[in-house]
């Protein structure tokens, strides 16, 4: 038996309960449904106060560290942030500025976003994919992105969305054949 895919999905809000979190949770819940996974969920609000504080990676405490390191080790990194005046949080950047330069080299990633209208759903691809193309990294050709009307009481509310989260796993599904359930399409 194949061992289970990592997946490292990295939830960039700075609040709890968060639109950005359950969108998170959806994707990675719609991914384990069709591959064998390992999924671990970082949520920047948890070690918010902590990556604010530290200037360089030798500054962070053990458990911002080994947040770090999980990240630099997936097979698939699920990376979601909340628009914020145009584009992703500082905060959300300075994680990744934290980040090993030569880590993400290939390795897979689903960008994700939410706001307040349909009218920041170009953050995926003039904010997110430059920042994870300077790490060399394979950002999937589909993005997820959701307007605040499609979630509800911090769940998936919208057909529509739940159709998107359903063809970027889709997508993302050849690239994992040995970890699949099924390669047959999904429903």
């Amino acid at each position: 038996m194949t061992a289970a895919l990592k997946v490292v999905a990295v939830s960039g809000g700075a609040y709890r309960p968060s639109r950005t979190l359950a969108l998170t949770q959806a994707i990675v819940a719609e991914l384990g449904n069709h591959l064998n996974i390992d999924a671990h969920i970082v949520e920047l609000s948890e070690i918010a106060r902590p990556l604010g504080n530290a200037m360089s990676r030798n500054e962070l405490p053990d458990e911002v560290e080994q947040q770090l390191q999980t990240i630099e080790n997936a097979d698939l990194l699920i990376v979601a942030s909340p628009v914020y005046r145009g584009s992703y949080p500082g905060l959300l950047k300075h994680l990744f500025d934290l980040v090993g330069q030569h880590s993400l080299v290939d390795t897979p990633v689903l960008l994700v976003a939410n706001g307040g209208s349909p009218l920041h759903a170009l953050v995926i691809d003039h904010q997110l994919r430059p920042l994870f193309s300077f790490f060399q990294s394979l950002t999937l050709p589909i993005g997820v992105y959701a307007s605040e009307s499609d979630l509800r009481d911090y769940q998936v509310s919208s057909d529509t969305l739940q159709a998107r989260i359903r063809l970027a796993a889709e997508r993302a599904l050849p690239l994992f054949a040995n970890h699949a359930h099924s390669l047959r399409k999904i429903a």
